[in-house]
């Protein structure tokens, strides 16, 4: 009976210890890393760079995160193409990077890329999916890449009313010069962009605060924001770390959805800028402050108060059918990835 017992407890430990059923981390070389829970894809991170032709450079300009739907059937984010193609996933950028005088666009990627080069680890044991990729900057053509990023996505178990959570770490260093990351909360941060299909006229936000002026505001210490595409309504809340640099501003109140904060700071050479933030996706209409609070108590190990909120529908959302769309541009038709963002872009 002992050794019964004994093999009982020796079972449950290896039960424990051992990885989620169906849960791994699948690779495309050359174009993406699947992130599977439970036999289904949770999230693809996009890492082609492919320089052959004038198209595929457009489409391959940069690395980001796709969030996929609970089924597991597709993206619930957006790609390359349409409005706003520099618009992708979960993706980081700064629009006003200063190095040594000269100024860099990493957000609408003119005149240079943000490049893959590597996967420095891959974690599939256990209940925590990980990955980290090593992402070089480009500074002017042919010279030295002006910054590497080190992006940690990490994906713990989820629990309802979330049916995904993404832990994103970055960890950016200044190569070669003290280097200020500016821009305003239109063009720079770290951000989240729901797909090109998104129904304009249903998007809603929620804020941490009464009377929120999400234009004005500083530091909240989250956000959401709720979503339809193809009928289906989503949720994505924004927690953002107490870590993160302070005086952040944000931008959530698009009609298309793109929402994320904006860090204005600078980093000496050799130093590093580490970002911290956890996105929450769910089915259905946003959470209540309770649940978010409670979440992001959780993801900081702080035991603060559910604020005061703000609920309200995006900035022209229901004016129109469909919402208060841009007028179409060159560059925004759905799969057109070849040529260069408009003028028009700068403002989004």
């Amino acid at each position: 009976m002992k050794l019964k017992h004994l093999s009982y407890l020796l079972f449950l430990a290896f039960a424990a210890t051992a990885p989620a059923a169906d849960s791994s981390l699948k690779e495309t070389s050359g174009q993406h890393l699947d992130v599977i829970r439970d036999g289904k894809t949770i999230a693809r991170y996009m890492t082609a760079h492919d320089k052959s032709t004038p198209e595929k450079a457009h489409e391959t300009y940069k690395p980001y995160l796709h969030i996929f739907d609970a089924a597991g059937s597709g993206p619930i984010t957006k790609g390359a193409g349409g409005d706003f193609t520099h618009h992708r996933g979960i993706y980081l950028g700064w629009n006003k990077i200063t190095v040594d005088g000269k100024t860099y666009d990493r957000w609408h990627m003119k005149g240079g890329d943000q490049v893959h080069e590597k996967f420095l680890e891959e974690k599939a044991d256990g209940g925590t999916l990980s990955i980290t990729s090593l992402v070089k900057w480009d500074g002017e053509a042919g010279a030295p890449p002006i910054l590497q990023d080190e992006r940690t996505f990490s994906f713990p178990p989820a629990s309802a009313p979330f049916y995904t959570v993404v832990d994103v770490t970055h960890k950016v260093k200044a190569l070669v010069g003290d280097t200020i990351l500016s821009g305003d909360p239109e063009h720079a941060g770290l951000h989240y962009r729901p797909a090109q299909e998104v129904d304009r006229s249903k998007t809603m936000y929620i804020y941490p605060v009464e009377n929120a002026n999400a234009h004005k505001d500083l530091d909240y210490p989250w956000f959401g924001e709720s979503y339809s595409v193809g009928g289906k309504t989503y949720n994505v809340v924004y927690l953002n770390h107490p870590d993160n640099p302070k005086k952040a501003r944000i931008s959530a109140y698009r009609d298309y959805g793109r929402f994320g904060a904006f860090f204005d700071t600078a980093v000496k050479k050799d130093e590093v800028l580490t970002l911290k933030v956890r996105f929450l996706i769910g089915e259905g209409e946003l959470p209540s402050a309770d649940v978010i609070q409670k979440a992001w108590n959780e993801y900081t190990g702080k035991n603060e108060p559910t604020p005061k909120s703000t609920l309200k529908p995006a900035e022209g959302a229901g004016k129109t059918p469909g919402g208060n769309k841009p007028k179409p541009k060159a560059d925004a038709k759905a799969g057109d990835k070849g040529t260069k963002p408009a003028a028009a872009e700068k403002t989004n």
